[in-house]
């Protein structure tokens, strides 16, 4: 095994007591708008402000490279016990249930493991990783339809450009691209959204974009739009190679029958990124059917805080010292994270009623102190979670995000995480 590979996440060497994340210089204000302008106008970046406030950070993270392969070695741990962990649970259906899988989904899951699987296309998911007193922790894993692409990849390189000394840690927008284009065999490749959610479209019209140069022909649709004939997709009469679905599976399950979404998932025969397996990571009680696995799962065990059902955790409990946050089990971009001081009274109210009412669609989760950086712009603390993708197993780049408070959800900025050198001897 690699020395990285031989890495303790908990016990470091003096040299590695320092933060491994920390905030860079400002980028030139002429130069970060004509980056901001390009990333608008040829990267579907289309949302670099929101009402008076940005959407990317002016500075980058930095992070040296002997911790960046770190994090690549943890997430590519932590894909391959997941991995494992799908293949066993898609043998069972006892387990559905206890993981808050729609009633659509489990129907879906029957007809999978009878042998009717749709087969995958590559397979993309991202850790979000948090830097703490006791090491890295993450928060979840986005294992459904990650986002994020073109800051990570663009963004990225074009702040790289701009800072001597320092290396994007990989072109995660690139490589997804690539592997679409092995497996689509020539034939157009169909990426799907769903209506109305202009992030969701920035991230598949960026996609098409990079396919575009390797020669694939991208249509962007939805799923009512594909027809299926004798199990294969088809857009305009056309046969598809590949489906890019970036459309939330508990969001498929609400569509009517008659749209046909269930063939991305069981009964066809076009392969579909990301495959129906991928539910089984994503929702955020998936810790609590650990213990019922044959799976061994020692890297999550380590990295991602105790979680519990709702009825087996002191979460009511604000004031305690045995801190807990609840969210929902298909909370997205941290939109349900709950706990006293994190939301307001009134939402604080809101989310403590209904998982009381409904603790099988929730869980509790310990709380962890994540460490911030300092913003080189006016001096405030700003909490980072570096988001490390892999595809197909390997890791494949960053998506940062941060924010002015320890949850980093759907308000935080976008930021650049760029690699340099081990600056000093240890």
């Amino acid at each position: 095994m690699s020395a990285v590979g031989e890495l303790d996440v908990g016990a470091r060497r003096s040299c590695d007591a320092r933060p491994p994340v920390r905030a860079g210089d400002p980028i030139d204000r002429f130069r970060f708008a004509e980056i901001r302008r390009e990333l608008l106008l040829k990267h579907c970046k289309w949302d670099p402000q929101v009402d008076d406030v940005a959407t990317l950070a002016s500075f980058p993270l930095l992070m040296e490279r002997r911790r960046w392969m770190e994090l690549e070695f943890l997430a590519e741990r932590l894909t391959r016990e997941l991995t494992d962990a799908e293949a066993e649970l898609m043998a069972r259906d006892d387990l559905d249930r206890a993981l808050a899988i729609p009633r659509g989904l489990r129907r879906v899951l029957r007809m999978a493991r009878a042998g009717g699987a749709t087969p995958a296309a590559p397979r993309v998911m991202r850790f979000d990783f948090h830097w703490t007193a006791s090491g890295w922790r993450i928060s979840e894993v986005n294992a459904d339809v990650p986002g994020g692409f073109s800051e990570a990849s663009e963004f990225t390189r074009l702040l790289s450009e701009a800072v001597s000394g320092t290396a994007p840690p990989g072109h995660p927008g690139a490589l997804w691209a690539g592997r679409i284009a092995l497996c689509s065999a020539g034939l157009p490749v169909a990426l799907l959204s769903a209506a109305g959610f202009m992030e969701d479209l920035q991230v598949i019209s960026y996609l098409a974009g990079t396919l575009g140069p390797l020669g694939v022909e991208a249509r962007l649709a939805r799923p009512e739009q594909l027809e299926w004939k004798d199990g294969r997709a088809h857009i305009g009469g056309r046969p598809l190679g590949a489906i890019v679905r970036f459309y939330q599976a508990e969001w498929m399950a609400r569509l009517p029958a008659r749209s046909g979404w269930s063939r991305l998932f069981a009964g066809g025969t076009t392969p579909v990124s990301n495959p129906l397996r991928c539910v089984f990571g994503e929702t955020k009680r998936f810790p609590l059917v650990w213990d019922r696995l044959h799976t061994s799962l020692p890297t999550w065990r380590k990295l991602l805080p105790e979680t519990r059902d709702p009825r087996e955790a002191p979460w009511r409990n604000g004031d305690s010292t045995d801190r807990w946050i609840i969210k929902t089990a298909w909370c997205n971009t941290g939109d349900t994270v709950s706990a006293p001081g994190l939301v307001g009274p009134r939402e604080w109210r809101r989310a403590s009623w209904d998982a009381s009412l409904r603790p099988r669609q929730w869980v509790a989760q310990r709380r962890f102190e994540a460490l911030p950086v300092t913003s080189p712009v006016d001096g405030r603390p700003l909490w980072p979670a570096v988001g490390v993708y892999t595809i197909d197993g390997r890791a494949a780049g960053a998506y940062c995000r941060i924010s002015a408070g320890p949850v980093v959800n759907y308000r935080a900025m976008d930021a650049a995480l760029l690699i340099t050198e081990t600056s000093d001897d240890c």
